[in-house]
């Protein structure tokens, strides 16, 4: 155990290196889907040892031992759906004053009346998957017939309820030419945030194909673009060079740097895992992020709060000095950072340089923004719910 001074950590009243802003619990890696790209390589039936309701509850407190402001709790998986003790969990959260976002899994579970449940019983969001904007598009990726039409109907029912609605969709090789139909299915509904996950080769995610950096930079380019005036936000995960991407294309378009400071780039600015983000696993270990498998700690044996502000590799994390490879002598290693998860996967070290970005160091003809945000000591926030993630 260690402290480390880290580069970027602060946002307005919250500092990343006390208290995170998003806390992910995977309740469980059970789920009736076979997604080809699933993360956490769920299965049918729960694991023996998932956490239970009283070591769920007891990280709960752990939770709002963080203080104020506390982060906001994401019940994920699996399917979160699949514990029957969802509902008590969530009324514990609650009375201990943690907000709460869920993303359940498109099967037959979720109901209309059950999401009337999850919002009666204080859900502040929910999170969708669509990877296509067709049933054989997007089905062909999750693995099950229907799961589109479900996804579909859980999106209107959302809508009726006012309930807001984060969609996610897979960034890979097999995706990647869908990204403006499903865009274009998105803007006939009332979406929160579309969240554009990067593929990264870690769990069942190693049979598809992560795209190259140059299409990559391509998509970059076009998100940013289509955020300028799409009627929701829209962010990327496990792509921090869209920073990057998103400050140069702005900087060649003419806009000015204080109009840049108060867009929708600088909102993510900084190293991600373990420093903001903590993951949760459904047995309790306590990770970086879900795609970083490296583990500091277990809620059975550790305090959360201690792990995540004290634990080496989060400290190391959180310090940008500590990066190698080329992203160690980056001018953007402040605002982008690189990959945590992906370098990990590419090379068993996670402060080595991330794969997917192509840029070489002063390549840039104009220095990036950190002047700007450090000279001004307001680094902008982090969005919030379940960008991130």
């Amino acid at each position: 155990m260690r402290n480390a001074s880290p580069t970027l950590h602060r946002t307005g009243a919250r500092n990343y290196s006390e208290r995170p802003l998003l806390i992910y619990w995977e309740l469980t890696q059970a789920c009736a889907l076979t997604c080809r790209h699933c993360r956490a390589e769920a299965s049918p039936h729960r694991h023996p040892f998932e956490l239970n309701t009283s070591e769920g509850k007891q990280l709960l407190r752990q939770i709002a031992g963080f203080g104020d402001p506390l982060p906001h709790l994401i019940l994920t998986g699996g399917d979160p759906l699949e514990r029957p003790d969802i509902f008590e969990l969530i009324d514990e959260a609650c009375a201990l004053g943690i907000t709460v976002s869920i993303t359940p899994s498109a099967t037959e579970r979720l109901t209309r009346e059950m999401i009337i449940r999850l919002h009666n019983h204080g859900i502040q969001s929910m999170g969708l998957s669509l990877d296509g904007a067709t049933p054989k598009r997007h089905d062909k990726v999750r693995g099950i017939p229907g799961c589109f039409e479900r996804t579909m109907r859980a999106l209107r029912d959302a809508e009726d309820l006012g309930l807001p609605v984060q969609i996610n969709t897979l960034v890979a090789e097999e995706t990647a030419d869908e990204l403006p139909a499903i865009y274009n299915l998105l803007t006939q509904h009332r979406v929160m945030r579309w969240a554009l996950f990067f593929l990264i080769g870690v769990g069942r995610g190693q049979v598809l194909r992560e795209v190259t950096p140059e299409l990559g930079e391509e998509l970059m380019r076009w998100i940013y673009l289509r955020s300028l005036n799409a009627p929701f936000a829209i962010k990327t995960t496990e792509a921090p060079s869209y920073r990057r991407v998103a400050l140069e294309t702005a900087r060649r378009m003419g806009i000015p740097g204080h109009d840049i400071r108060r867009s929708s780039i600088s909102q993510s600015f900084g190293i991600r895992d373990g420093n903001g983000i903590v993951f949760v696993s459904h047995t309790g270990a306590f990770y970086p992020s879900g795609f970083l498998p490296l583990p500091s700690g277990h809620v059975r044996t550790d305090n959360l709060v201690d792990v995540y502000r004290s634990a080496s590799l989060f400290c190391n994390l959180r310090d940008s000095q500590q990066l190698k490879g080329k992203c160690g002598r980056c001018e953007y290693r402040v605002i982008c950072g690189g990959s945590r998860a992906r370098a990990f996967a590419a090379t068993g070290d996670p402060l080595e340089s991330d794969p997917l970005c192509p840029y070489q160091p002063g390549e840039s003809r104009r220095p990036p923004l950190n002047q700007i945000f450090e000279a001004s000591n307001s680094w902008p926030g982090r969005s919030s719910q379940l960008a991130d993630e």
